[in-house]
């Protein structure tokens, strides 16, 4: 048994890959990271805008479909689809295997309509009759727009990931949305996970605490993130932990999934947001570097979650919010740089296919 695999057959916490492209799916790379236990994965429009701008895989499909008269923005679908297709049928064996909890491939819906709640619940259907997979998840930020998007889809009975959860008060709106829509004796078979993410909140907060400059202040950098986390997973804990007891596959369970884990400060250990954040009933997406770093050196004395850790995490916030970080205003700010960031790429992405259809 190897680290990775170890993740869930110690710590019941799942790592799914955070890529996609076509190279993957085609050099069987992918079909490899299953078999050294990789149980889903995740895509975004920066994703893709790597594997797009990044291969000339996507040519020929680019070329001919736009011989047929799509427009830019449909091509971009048309070749997404078929990729996303590809992964959900390998790791749909995966999916069976574990009664529908792993095995997961996440499409996010466009990036420009982060404030449109019709239209993303209008494209999230489509996508989901087009792609035509149980084990797909639509992938819909937790902004203000929406989190109704979450409650409509899972009512639907459309499975969701929801993305950029970067604040406790949103992630409870997210598992809100969903305990409304799997409460007792609801059958609903629609699963979805919560997407918090870790190591942007250290970047945003370590600049606060250097701006600060103080050594009580400096003291501070590197733990943000991980306290953030390990007080979501104690929302987790009240509001998921009793329906865990009851029924571990039940679809009633909203996971936390570990976001942006990779390591961005060098000064930090390559995987501080891997070896702090093991906890059952939890997801951690990972990008291949993290992967292998796990799979040679996840050290040995890594451990399980536990409450005093989580009550430590309380007071690490309460002393990084005591010194002059505002956690709101950091949580703002990193939602709307997520946005941005994913709408350029999707920006670039749209150019670039425009490009090649006209080589």
């Amino acid at each position: 048994m190897n680290n990775l695999q170890k993740l869930h057959v110690d710590f019941n916490q799942s790592p799914w890959l955070d890529n996609l492209s076509r190279d993957l799916l085609q050099s069987d790379r992918l079909e490899q990271y299953v078999k050294d236990g990789i149980r889903g994965l995740t895509s975004n429009p920066t994703i893709l805008e790597h594997a797009i701008t990044g291969s000339d895989l996507y040519d020929e499909q680019i070329k001919s479909l736009a011989h047929d008269g799509l427009t830019t923005e449909q091509i971009y679908w048309k070749i997404v689809e078929q990729d996303i297709k590809a992964a959900t049928t390998l790791l749909k064996p995966l999916w069976d295997e574990s009664n529908g909890v792993d095995g997961y491939v996440s499409l996010e819906v466009s990036p420009n309509l982060a404030d449109e709640t019709d239209e993303t619940i209008t494209q999230a259907r489509r996508l989901w009759a087009e792609v035509d997979s149980p084990n797909l998840m639509i992938k819909v930020p937790a902004t203000e727009h929406g989190v109704p998007v979450v409650r409509t889809l899972l009512s639907d009975g459309i499975n969701v990931n929801v993305t950029l959860i970067f604040s406790l008060d949103h992630y409870r709106q997210v598992a809100e949305a969903h305990l409304a829509t799997h409460a007792l004796g609801m059958i609903n078979n629609a699963r979805s996970v919560a997407s918090f993410f870790i190591s942007r909140v250290d970047t945003e907060v370590d600049a606060r605490l250097d701006t600060i400059g103080t050594p009580e202040a400096l003291e501070l950098r590197g733990k943000a993130a991980i306290a953030q986390a390990r007080l979501a997973y104690g929302v987790f804990l009240d509001n998921f932990a009793k329906t865990a007891v009851l029924d571990t596959n039940s679809p009633a369970i909203q996971r936390l999934l570990w976001a942006s884990t990779s390591t961005k400060n060098p000064d930090y250990d390559d995987l501080l947001y891997v070896s702090n954040l093991l906890a059952p009933y939890t997801v951690n997406t990972l990008p291949e570097e993290t992967i292998a770093n796990i799979i040679d050196h996840l050290p040995e004395n890594t451990k399980f979650m536990t409450l005093p850790e989580i009550a430590e995490a309380k007071r690490t916030l309460d002393a990084i919010e005591a010194i002059g970080v505002d956690l709101k205003d950091v949580s703002r700010t990193l939602e709307s740089q997520g946005v941005k960031k994913f709408q350029d790429s999707f920006a670039v992405l749209l150019a670039a296919i425009e490009a090649k259809a006209k080589i």
